[in-house]
């Protein structure tokens, strides 16, 4: 496996002679918005690839997208579907991979379609690692159809990649380059809040240093309170710390949010953010940083770095403010509110408290330890006793 500076580096030259290849797997609301997102560049530098089962059925949204696109003067980029992906067999996989050899693939697939898992886990259990299992379902299928094409495409992946990227890693297995969502939402709502409280002209240049996991994530979004921990964050406006403390931002972050699909447009705009970074890295040669879950295989979610300023391009967790050993042991800490104790030899660990809240709010036991192995029937044990027992 290439590591992703390398792979950013090979898709400069290849930006150089062609359109780059973005695939999106997946075209649920996060995928059709991305897709949306993507065209409104107007960027003919792009071509679009969108796969799943139905080719008649994307077509068919795909098509809307196009329309659209077109109303708006915008349709610069070519968009194919491609049918026949059905993510539970790595072989179909593979083969569109070899087919249309994608340059970037950004993995929208959802294991259960339709359905937020958190609605069911946050107001029993305050927790979301216990589905880690249902996360990683499709992402492992769709890395081991990059080995098996010797796809070389920098992958990123839209779910709970704060502990799906860092098991796979932790098995042995090839993993998403990066991960989209979570601390990437809780940056602007932090940006929005403090451009609020403060009446900024320009919000936008606040300057964000942050790491911390998806369980705070929605407890300040949600709550506005960071469960008792200590945020490691550094805020600056125009190169000077905000004049403003850090609470009285959480504090205004629980802003009233949808619970449905349309949710969604803020996981597709984080994608679409790692793409516009990666483009400006590799075509501009400029210095981007983001923010992203399950960065480099680490457990939680850093600021990461893309260089494009050298003759190679870089792509590292950015260390300037923070050191990555407190980064690390701060991520830690939230994730274990979120359920996961642990991830490690190709296993994933629950807490004891998570099992023990599974336990009363849904009468199921759960697995201490649930090795790689054992992804498929916790995944279906998930489903079978609670999904469908408890979705509304």
């Amino acid at each position: 496996m290439k590591t992703t500076s390398e792979k950013l580096t090979a898709l400069r030259q290849a930006a150089k002679e062609r359109p780059i290849r973005v695939m999106i797997i997946g075209l649920g609301s996060v995928g059709h918005y991305l897709l949306d997102d993507l065209m409104s560049t107007a960027d003919e530098g792009i071509a679009l690839f969108v796969a799943g089962r139905s080719a008649d059925k994307m077509a068919s949204d795909v098509n809307i997208i196009r329309v659209a696109s077109m109303i708006r003067g915008q349709n610069r980029s070519p968009v194919t579907v491609v049918g026949g992906v059905d993510l539970n067999d790595t072989n179909a996989v593979a083969d569109a991979l070899a087919r249309v050899k994608p340059d970037i693939i950004v993995n929208s697939s959802r294991a259960y379609a339709g359905l937020k898992y958190g609605s069911i886990s946050w107001k029993a259990l305050r927790a979301y690692g216990i589905w880690a299992p249902l996360s990683i379902r499709y992402v492992k299928n769709i890395m081991a159809a990059c080995k098996a094409a010797e796809s070389d495409a920098v992958v990123i992946n839209t779910s709970y990649s704060d502990a799906v990227i860092p098991w796979l890693k932790s098995a042995g297995y090839a993993y998403p380059d990066f991960g989209s969502g979570n601390i990437n939402h809780l940056v602007y709502r932090f940006k929005l809040a403090a451009g609020e409280l403060l009446a900024l002209p320009d919000p936008w240049n606040i300057d964000i240093t942050f790491a911390v996991s998806h369980f705070h994530d929605v407890c300040i979004s949600k709550e506005g309170h960071t469960e008792g921990q200590k945020m490691l964050i550094d805020m600056r406006y125009h190169g000077k710390p905000l004049p403003l403390d850090i609470e009285t931002i959480i504090a205004h972050c629980g802003i009233p949010m949808p619970t449905d699909a349309k949710r969604n447009m803020m996981n597709a705009a984080s994608n679409f953010e790692i793409i516009e970074g990666i483009l400006a890295a590799v075509r501009e040669g400029k210095k981007v940083k983001l923010h992203c879950p399950g960065a480099f295989g680490e457990i939680g979610g850093y600021p990461v770095t893309l260089d494009g300023g050298g003759d190679a391009v870089t792509a590292s967790i950015c260390e300037e403010v923070f050191d990555l050993a407190a980064m690390r042991a701060k991520n830690r800490e939230s994730i274990y509110l979120d359920g996961i104790e642990a991830i490690e030899h190709g296993s994933l660990f629950y807490t004891d408290e998570l099992l023990a809240k599974v336990k009363a709010a849904f009468g199921v036991t759960l697995p201490k330890e649930v090795p790689f192995d054992a992804i498929e029937a916790t995944a279906d044990l998930l489903v079978k006793e609670i999904i469908e027992k408890y979705k509304s």
